[in-house]
């Protein structure tokens, strides 16, 4: 009977200094991340003398999430400038430039107690506006699936980095893919 209540107060022991680090793990972050993006096929078909188009652009995405444990988070986050798309010629020019909001989850595999990898899958709502020298100006809403990969790397306790690609799939016709450098910060 006495190793029976030894064996249950060394369990409890383990449970007592197991629950602090497992608390670590969990809680809120936000973060900002900025890259390059390319709004793939947004160019195709446009040619000829004297047009050009360009596809890529800078972007920047603020985000924030809920680390449920070390292998999960749910993450939402908002870029004003997701993707931009210019094309000009002899006739004028014309652009169009893509904000989002995403809601993913997270899942993730720690490599070692700093460096981990993760994944992203989730929804996006974009909306997309056109506008040309000529004055005619357009937009477009769409929603849809966006998924990523990425690295992550714990600076201290608090601070964070990460590197991940991210994909947006059939934003207004083409697929916007990104490559982003970010930090977080951990509460």
């Amino acid at each position: 009977m006495k190793s029976k209540s030894s064996a249950m107060m060394v369990a409890a022991a383990l449970a007592l200094c197991a629950l602090p680090a497992a608390a670590q793990e969990r809680g809120f972050y936000a973060g900002l991340s900025v890259g390059q993006s390319t709004a793939k096929g947004a160019c195709d078909g446009i040619g000829g003398a004297g047009v050009s188009c360009d596809d890529s652009s800078n972007t920047w995405k603020l985000f924030g999430g809920y680390q449920v444990n070390r292998h999960f988070a749910a993450e939402l986050g908002y870029s004003d400038q997701l993707a931009k798309a210019s094309a000009s010629g002899p006739g004028g020019t014309a652009q169009v430039k893509v904000s989002a909001w995403e809601l993913v989850a997270v899942p993730s595999y720690p490599i070692t107690d700093q460096f981990s990898v993760y994944g992203k899958a989730g929804l996006y709502y974009a909306t997309s506006k056109g506008t040309s020298s000529a004055g005619a100006s357009a937009s477009e809403t769409d929603n849809g699936l966006t998924f990523g990969l990425g690295a992550g790397y714990q600076i201290t306790k608090n601070v964070g980095a990460r590197l991940e690609w991210q994909r947006y799939n059939d934003v207004g016709g083409p697929n916007i893919d990104a490559l982003n450098l970010g930090v977080l910060y951990r509460f």
